[in-house]
């Protein structure tokens, strides 16, 4: 199992949470909705209504430095929006 690689804690995601029950999570690329819907629901104990699913690919970044230009590319991943049932909430910080 293990879909979910990490919750994703950002300024955006944060206030999407508090104005619309959504939550946001990177996970695996080869996880599908109904994969993700499963181990959200077993991981944190709540229900899922609608899950929407997004890949971004790796992008193309360089920098110019003493030794000279270096390039390199940064990693593909795929994020999931979880909306939750109304009422129902997921506290990342219970465990800090």
């Amino acid at each position: 199992m293990a879909y979910i690689v990490k919750p994703l804690v950002t300024e955006k995601m944060t206030g999407i949470t508090e104005s619309e029950n959504k939550f946001g999570f990177v996970v695996r690329p080869e996880a599908n909705k109904l994969q993700i819907k499963a181990e959200i629901e077993a991981t944190y104990g709540v229900t899922v209504v609608g899950i929407s699913t997004m890949n971004y690919a790796g992008k193309n970044k360089s920098r110019y430095t003493k030794a000279g230009l270096l390039r390199g590319k940064t990693n593909a991943f795929k994020k999931a929006i979880v909306t939750l049932k109304e009422g129902e909430t997921i506290d990342f910080y219970s465990n800090i």
